[in-house]
């Protein structure tokens, strides 16, 4: 076993977050935009597109990712088990990428052989290139303070990738197509194509893994299974992992209909208009038709506008979180830190049911409050799911980071499911009705229970199951400790 006593520099670090930039800018515009783009672009029937985002979604949470999983960590090469991933899939990730999103004329039924196809080896492809990426991480350095600061730099592109998917893609499509929405994504995904080829050719190249298990190390695919099933930390995590993400799909489905049918059109409105957002959106238009260019198409109904500024502050405040998690974690403990400000964010949440429907500038405030106590505890998750992997390596004496990595990776993919699922679920019980200008007040409660009450439960729970997660301040520093001497031991010999 090398030695991995390493400080990572910042050249390494923003090396190594530009690859979380580039899978972020596909990622993001899968989870945010595939049904619109396969129903009002491509033009598939929605059951038919619905039927293939959960077939492949399944599909990469069970097969392509544990399969991964499974080779990553038996791989050799004169680069490494994890960065020649990124060499690999960099090229057919970026030119999947263009494909899933192009529109080629071939009927009803090869449209639909077509969406498959290109979907379907998109997840393939990016599991082949995401997981590596991921298990990376925790073989850059053995240092937990360093991976806490890695974290923070990886988890800042990310909030970068959101916001230019969730509040700028839109515009930049009506913008590059002239209005056509066909011509429009396929030129964004072009440039993301190729600045994603670019980024993670970056990152293989900035990058070096530093702790290389002997071959001693390595088991067996049954005896690595047997380790998961007997680790407690990872149990926890899988459980946190799809806790979160549950959360996340509850919240980011459902605030544009608390904004549609229970915020105050009017509030919504004189908000846009005394906050200045109308008149920098009216100053961004002249600008760029003065540069001959088409002016920014924001939505013109108040929800909808007042939904991409609330999402873009708590972009912004998130971003500020993972600026300061690293400090804490170094200071507390990723555990901890993590449990407090999870729950901090929780009680953020909650307090959105309590709020009239012209309270605009109070939920405003609440949810960049809830987003920056929610941003600390981004880049700990995944730094945490790092620290499993060494505990695996520290009790069981093998180290097997990828098959860790793909078991946190499906539970991201199960929580989104389940939590997208469940926002579909909880309109039909309560009887929403699709295109309906208005909403009945069952709908409506129910529509604030989901925001509040409903979207806290995960995180409740969460904060709950981090009292049986061993791994505190205390044993992180007992088990860095011992790693070190080992791994020296094993050098010596």
């Amino acid at each position: 076993m090398q030695s991995s006593e390493h400080i990572l520099s910042v050249r390494e670090k923003l090396g190594y977050s530009l690859g979380d930039l580039a899978a972020n800018l596909i990622f993001q515009t899968l989870i945010t935009y595939l049904a619109f783009f396969y129903t009002d672009v491509y033009r598939l029937p929605p059951a038919t597109a619905a039927t293939i985002i959960f077939v492949i979604g399944l599909l990469g949470a069970f097969v392509f990712t544990p399969l991964v999983g499974i080779v990553a960590d038996r791989t050799t090469s004169r680069w490494g088990r994890f960065r020649p991933w990124l060499l690999w899939t960099a090229v057919p990730f970026g030119v999947l990428s263009l494909l899933a999103f192009s529109t080629p004329d071939l009927g009803p039924r090869g449209k639909v052989i077509y969406a498959l196809g290109t979907y379907g080896l998109l997840m393939l492809v990016y599991a082949a290139n995401n997981l590596p990426y991921s298990a990376l991480s925790g073989v850059l350095t053995g240092s937990m303070a360093q991976r806490n600061s890695l974290s923070a730099y990886r988890f800042v592109a990310v909030m970068i990738a959101q916001f230019i998917i969730q509040v700028l893609l839109m515009p930049l499509v009506l913008i590059l197509g002239e209005g056509d929405r066909v011509q429009g994504f396929e030129r964004v995904m072009t440039i993301f194509a190729v600045v994603g080829t670019l980024f993670f050719l970056i990152t293989f190249a900035t990058t070096r893994e530093r702790i290389v298990p002997t071959r001693e190390q390595t088991g067996g695919v049954l005896q690595d299974l047997s380790d998961l099933l007997r680790n407690r930390p990872w149990q926890v995590m899988l459980a946190l992992t799809v806790l979160v993400f549950i959360n996340l799909a509850l919240k980011g489905g459902t605030y544009i209909y608390y904004f549609q049918y229970y915020m105050s059109a009017p509030a919504l409105a004189g908000f846009l208009d005394t906050s200045g957002f109308n008149s920098f959106i009216h100053a961004l238009n002249g600008a760029l038709d003065g540069m001959g260019l088409a002016g920014f198409s924001w939505p013109e109904d108040p929800a909808t506008s007042a939904f991409s500024l609330f999402n873009s502050c708590g972009i912004v405040c998130m971003i500020l979180g993972i600026g300061v998690s690293r400090r804490l974690a170094d200071r507390f403990g990723k555990r901890d830190v993590f449990g407090v400000a999870l729950f901090v964010s929780t009680l953020f949440l909650l307090v959105f049911y309590l709020f009239p429907p012209t309270a605009v500038a109070l939920a405003f405030v609440t949810f960049m409050l809830h987003g920056f106590c929610y941003g600390i505890t981004i880049p700990l998750l995944w730094a945490m799911t790092a620290d499993v992997a060494d505990y695996s390596e520290w009790k069981n004496n093998r180290r097997a980071t990828a098959i860790i990595f793909s078991a946190m990776l499906c539970g991201l993919k199960i929580g989104l499911s389940v939590g997208g699922a469940m926002v579909a679920g909880i309109l039909a019980h309560y009887g929403y009705q699709a295109g309906a200008a208005q909403q009945s007040d069952a709908v409506v409660n129910g529509i604030r229970l989901t925001v509040s009450i409903y979207c806290a439960i995960p995180f409740l729970i969460a904060v709950a199951l981090l009292f049986v997660y061993e791994i505190d301040r205390r044993a992180e520093a007992r088990i860095e400790h011992e790693l070190q001497l080992r791994r020296r031991a094993m050098g010596a010999a």
